[in-house]
C-alpha cells in the first residue's frame, strides 16, 4: 500500500509538471547492487524520479513506451575525479594564457560532452586558477536550467603550500605568475581559505597534498605538503558547516596523514601503506585511482624518456592498484579528465578491470560508491524506486565486455532525456 500511494504521487506530480509518465524498455536491465541482469528489464519514470522497477512494470495509460531494444539499461555514470575546466593542451600552467571567461565557456561545453557520454553526476576537482567560477556552471546546469551537463559537486579552486604541487615553479619571479590553486600554508590559513571557498559556493575542498612525483629503480617517493594536524583543521573546519575534504595525494606519508584525519577520499593513490589502507577500509575513505590520466600522459609524452617515465609510474600505480583492492580499499571511478578529452573517461572502467577489478565492481565503483562520495547516496547511483532517474543504455552486456560503456546510446537525467 505504501507503494502504491508512492507511486501514485510520483505520477501526480510528474504529470503536474506537465511530464508524462515513460516506461523504458531494454533486453537487459543491471540490478547494479546485486549484480544480477534482469532480461527483460523496465524502467517507470514520472517525473524526475524512478517509480518502478522490473523485468515488467505498470503501464500508465499516458505512458510513453520507449523501447531500447538489445540494449542493457544502467545507473547514470558517475566521475568522482573531473576537470572541466581544463581541456587538451591547457593542462599545468598553460591555463594562464586562457581568460575565466573563456575558460568558463569551455567548462560548460566539457559538461555537456561528459552528459553525452552517460556520466549524470561528477565531482569537479578544482578549476585550476580559475576561482569559483565552477559556481557558475553548477548554477547554470541545476538552478537556472541553462545548459545540460551532469550533477555536480564542486570545489573551487583547489588549496596548495607556497612552492607547492600547483605553484607556478620556473617562472621569472617578477612576473608574478599565480598559482593553479589557493595559498594556505598553515592551519589559519587553512580554515580562512576554506571560509572563502564555501562563502563563493564550494561543496567540497580539494586540497594538494602531495607531489611532485618521482619514481627511481623501482622506489616511489612524494614529498607532503601538510602535516596531520594541518589536514586535521582542514577537516573538521569543512564538518563544522557538513562538508568534506578531499586530497590530491599519491604517496606516504601525506597518505597516511590524510588518511589519519579522516579526509572524504585520496585521490590517485598510486601508494598506501598497510597501516594507511586499513584506516581507509575501517573509515570507508575512498581511493580514486585515475588511470586514464596516466594512460594519456604516457601515450602523448613530449619524447620517449618521458613516456617511459609514465609508463613506469603507471605499471608501478597498477601493482599497487592489485594490493588496495585485496587489502579492501573501498574504490571510486575517477579519471581526471580535462586534459584528455572530455566525453571520453569510460577508459577509466576498462583500465580498472584491466588491472584487476571485476567488471560488477567497476561499475559498483563508477555509480554506487560515487554517490557516497558524492554525498548522494540513496538518491542516485542505482535504478530504484524513489532514486532520481538518471539512467543510461549501452549496447551489449558490460559485465561481459565493460568497452560498452564508451559507447552508451541513451541518456535521461532527472527524467529528461538528453540523448536518444
Amino acid at each position: 500500500m505504501t507503494t502504491f500511494r508512492f507511486c501514485a504521487a510520483l505520477l501526480v506530480a510528474g504529470s503536474a509538471f506537465g511530464q508524462m509518465p515513460i516506461v523504458l524498455r531494454a533486453a537487459r536491465l543491471l540490478d547494479i547492487e546485486s549484480g544480477k541482469m534482469l532480461q527483460p528489464g523496465e524502467v517507470l519514470v514520472a517525473g524526475e524520479r524512478i517509480v518502478e522497477v522490473g523485468a515488467t512494470v505498470t503501464h500508465p495509460p499516458t505512458a510513453e513506451v520507449i523501447d531500447l531494444g538489445n540494449r542493457t539499461l544502467l545507473p547514470g555514470l558517475i566521475d568522482a575525479h573531473v576537470h572541466l575546466f581544463l581541456h587538451p593542451g591547457a593542462e599545468d600552467l598553460q591555463t594562464v594564457e586562457e581568460s575565466v571567461p573563456e575558460r568558463t565557456i569551455r567548462a560548460v561545453a566539457a559538461a555537456k560532452a561528459d552528459l553525452m557520454a552517460g556520466f549524470t553526476a561528477e565531482r569537479d576537482m578544482g578549476t585550476e586558477g580559475a576561482g569559483s567560477a565552477d559556481t557558475a556552471v553548477r548554477n547554470a546546469i541545476d538552478s537556472l536550467g541553462l545548459a545540460p551537463g551532469p550533477r555536480l559537486r564542486i570545489s573551487g579552486n583547489a588549496v596548495d603550500i607556497l612552492g607547492g604541487h600547483e605553484d607556478a615553479i620556473g617562472y621569472n619571479p617578477a612576473q608574478h605568475v599565480l598559482p593553479n590553486a589557493t595559498w594556505a600554508n598553515n592551519a589559519a590559513e587553512l580554515v580562512a581559505v576554506i571560509r572563502g571557498q564555501f562563502k563563493e559556493g564550494a561543496d567540497f575542498i580539494k586540497i594538494y597534498e602531495t607531489g611532485r612525483d618521482t619514481l627511481h629503480d623501482g622506489k616511489f617517493s612524494t614529498p607532503y605538503q601538510y602535516t596531520e594536524a594541518e589536514l586535521r583543521v582542514a577537516v573538521e573546519e569543512a564538518a563544522r558547516v557538513g562538508k568534506r575534504v578531499a586530497v590530491h595525494a599519491t604517496g606516504e606519508p601525506g597518505t597516511l596523514y590524510a588518511a589519519r584525519a579522516g579526509v572524504a577520499s585520496v585521490d590517485h593513490a598510486l601508494q598506501l601503506s598497510e597501516e594507511t589502507m586499513r584506516l581507509m577500509r575501517e573509515k570507508q575513505i575512498f581511493a580514486v585511482p585515475t588511470f586514464a590520466i596516466s594512460e594519456y600522459f604516457a601515450d602523448h609524452a613530449a619524447s620517449s624518456q618521458a613516456a617511459e617515465r609514465e609508463r613506469a609510474m603507471l605499471e608501478f600505480h597498477a601493482r599497487e592498484f592489485r594490493r588496495q583492492l585485496a587489502a579492501g580499499v573501498p574504490m571510486a571511478m575517477g579519471s581526471d579528465v580535462g586534459p584528455f578529452p572530455h566525453g571520453t573517461q569510460a577508459r577509466e572502467f576498462v583500465l580498472m578491470v584491466k588491472y584487476g577489478m571485476s567488471p560488477l565492481a567497476a561499475l559498483q565503483a563508477g555509480t554506487l560508491n560515487g554517490a557516497r562520495l558524492l554525498g548522494w547516496q540513496d538518491q542516485i547511483g542505482a535504478l530504484k524506486p524513489g532514486y532520481f532517474a538518471d539512467i543510461v543504455a549501452v549496447p551489449g552486456d558490460p559485465l561481459l565486455d565493460i568497452g560498452v560503456l564508451a559507447n552508451v546510446t541513451f541518456v535521461m537525467k532527472g527524467g529528461t532525456i538528453y540523448k536518444r
